[in-house]
């Protein structure tokens, strides 16, 4: 049996949450990940328009934190990130935040996410436009990713930056060779920005800390901070941003792990692989059932906090600035995108998977709906768990040609002859 997230989780969350108490997103997230597919999602029914077979369609969760049903949306990141990006160089930066503000995050992870996508923003929109540099406004697409490959917590954000901008007077600038911004420069005000942000938090007693300790220890720490060097990496330039993208959007919906790198489960142990980065070899990473889950639930993004922006250029209300550069670039004008449909999705792959009737070759039609099962909640310790129950109305599908049961008591998944 192949091990994946979703069995993982369904073997061995409720285990887990009862030992402790979780926040709701985290319970939100599970719950995502073990129902996904299932006929606790609900469903319709695809169906030969001639009545020769029928299938049963489970939806997705449609959770940023399940890798199961994370392939299409993250296509579609990718095709319209696509129509929008101009076909110019492009420079990748990785900003990363200091481990020793970990212990603080956690109390305060809205609040550190938002401050560092201003940071980041500020310093390349400063120092882009600043006349000793590039002197013009870039595009920037910003991804805050918390995990590094093992799954620890490893908050940092990815920068996709155009290769030259458009300047005080309207015209485009390309930056000169592979020179973008000196990176020194950068590490300094990006280190200098984040560091009065955070001394303001904690002058207007804005953040949250683990305990009293941690509060007064705190400004010794952002002190020695000041005096430490930070990590800000520079990539070499892209002919075209469209690898960066691809990359980042294996992250945008998904998670932290998905299914291909899991190698080995049971009851006491969890292994997956990993790549380090500092070799570059491929190793083993085993943790138990509990350390797994906990680890890869730190990382589910808060709720309604977007961790992709767009600014500069790239910014939602710029298109006249971007088709003013297109037209200076001798490039078409930017054009909306066709939504990418899951047809044209499946048309893409070397694979696709065909929606026929095995028998006519007729492309099958939707026939009916499955209902979701229904949900009660409990409450306890201040938290919601949810608990499904089958819904009564679930263990049977009905459609204008007929009612199916599962001879287990679920929904039946295989395919239905119609003679």
């Amino acid at each position: 049996m192949t091990v994946t997230l979703q069995s993982i989780f369904q073997t061995s969350f409720n285990a887990y949450a009862a030992s402790r108490s979780l926040p709701l997103k985290q319970y939100k997230a599970a719950h995502a990940i073990m129902s996904c597919r299932t006929p606790a999602q609900g469903g319709h029914i695809q169906r030969c328009p001639d009545d020769h077979e029928s299938h049963i369609q489970y939806h997705s969760c449609r959770h940023r934190s399940c890798p199961q049903c994370s392939a299409l949306p993250q296509a579609q990141w990718v095709h319209k990130q696509s129509a929008r990006m101009l076909n110019v160089n492009h420079y990748h930066l990785i900003f990363t935040l200091p481990h020793e503000f970990i212990p603080v995050w956690k109390y305060n992870k809205r609040w550190f996410a938002n401050a560092l996508f201003q940071v980041v923003r500020d310093t390349l929109l400063e120092l882009s436009q600043d006349e000793k540099y590039l002197h013009s406004l870039p595009g920037l697409l910003l991804s805050l990713h918390t995990w590094g490959r093992n799954l620890s917590l490893h908050p940092h954000i990815h920068c996709l930056m155009t290769g030259g901008g458009l300047t005080p007077d309207g015209q485009w600038q390309a930056t000169k060779g592979s020179y973008l911004l000196p990176s020194r420069v950068v590490r300094k005000l990006y280190k200098g920005k984040f560091l009065s942000l955070v001394w303001a938090a904690v002058h207007a007693r804005a953040l949250t800390y683990p305990s009293e300790e941690a509060e007064q220890s705190f400004p010794t720490q952002l002190k020695q901070l000041g005096k430490k060097k930070w990590n800000v990496r520079i990539q070499p330039p892209y002919t075209h941003g469209r690898g960066v993208i691809k990359y980042l959007a294996r992250y945008v919906k998904g998670g932290p792990i998905n299914n291909r790198r899991i190698t080995a489960a049971d009851e006491n142990q969890i292994t997956f692989r990993y790549k380090d980065h500092r070799d570059g070899q491929q190793k083993n990473q085993s943790f138990t059932p509990s350390q797994f889950m906990e680890r890869l639930l730190e990382h589910v993004a808060e709720p309604r906090q977007h961790t992709i922006r767009h600014y500069g250029l790239y910014a939602l209300h710029a298109r006249a600035k971007r088709n003013q550069c297109r037209e200076q670039l001798g490039h078409p004008a930017e054009e909306q995108p066709e939504p990418l449909s899951w047809v044209d999705y499946l048309a893409q792959l070397d694979d696709p998977i065909t929606s026929c009737c095995t028998q006519c070759g007729q492309a099958l039609v939707l026939g009916g709906t499955v209902p979701k099962i229904s949900f009660n909640k409990v409450w306890g310790s201040g938290y919601v768990q949810q608990a499904v129950q089958a819904d009564t109305a679930a263990s049977a599908v009905t459609s204008n040609f007929g009612v199916y049961n599962d001879p287990s008591g679920d929904l039946y998944t295989g395919t239905v002859q119609l003679n």
